[in-house]
Formats: structure tokens, sequence, C-alpha cells
């Protein structure tokens, strides 16, 4: 029986993991597409049609990512629960210190994204997508680097 119930964990770890993979996808390339490819409109068109064809294209975008990235993040969560481990000897071990920075910087991506789609309030600072796909290459690069 603890058998069956290991697996079905293992079942729903893998199913939540690859629901998190795939949200994080679809954040972190939008803030791909839109650094290297939709701030570079300008160079092509007027501003006029700039304007227009971002918007063509935000439209869709605010229906998805946003909401992507909140499932990253609750998915996150989620994921951080099963694999923390204990704190033993006192302190974290080097992949619950790296896995602790990337949850913090997930988690702070997260709160911005909520305050933006549901609560209407823009950041104050960091308007461009660039700090954030920033954070998003920091949180890839420690992902790999936790396993260490």
């Amino acid at each position: 029986m603890l058998k069956f119930i290991k697996k079905g964990f293992t079942i729903i770890y893998t199913i939540v993991h690859t629901i998190h993979i795939f949200s994080v996808f679809i954040y972190g390339g939008f803030l791909f597409v839109d650094i290297l490819f939709l701030s570079k409109m300008g160079q092509t068109l007027n501003d006029d049609e700039q304007a227009k064809a971002r918007e063509a294209i935000m439209m869709h975008v605010r229906k998805v990512v946003p909401y992507a990235l909140m499932v990253a993040v609750a998915s996150g969560l989620y994921l951080i629960s099963q694999i923390f481990g204990k704190i033993e000897g006192g302190s974290l071990s080097y992949f619950q210190t790296l896995l602790s920075i990337k949850a913090f910087l997930g988690i702070w991506l997260g709160l911005r994204g909520i305050n933006q789609k549901l609560f209407k309030i823009n950041p104050w600072v960091f308007k461009s997508h660039f700090f954030p796909f920033s954070l998003v290459v920091v949180i890839i690069l420690l992902s790999q680097f936790m396993f260490l």
C-alpha cells in the first residue's frame, strides 16, 4: 500500500513539474520575444504602426502570459514543498540555498505579475521586460547549478 501511495505522489509530482515547465516556457518565451524582437519593431515601423502592431500582439499576450506566470509560481511552490528536504546541521545545504534564492526570485516575479494583472498596479520601477527576463535567466541558471 505504501508503495502505491509513493508511486501516486511521483505521478503527481511529474505532472505538476511538466505543467511548471510549460508555464515557465510560456512566460519566459514571451519575455524573450519581447526583448529581442518586439522592442525592435521601431527600427522598421513608424510610431503609429509600431503601436498598432504591438497592441495587436499584446491583446493576445495579456490573455495567456500573466496566468502562465501565476501557474508557474503556484506549481513551483508545490515542487519546492516536495523537494526542499529537512534542514540538517542548523544550516541550508547548497541545494537548499540555491532553491531558496530561485524561489524568492520566482515569488517576486509572481507578486509583480499578480499586482499588474489582478490589481492593476503597475510597477513603479523596472517597467520594461528586461529585468524580469534577466530574473528568468538567473532562475534557469540556478536550476542548473542546484544539482552540482
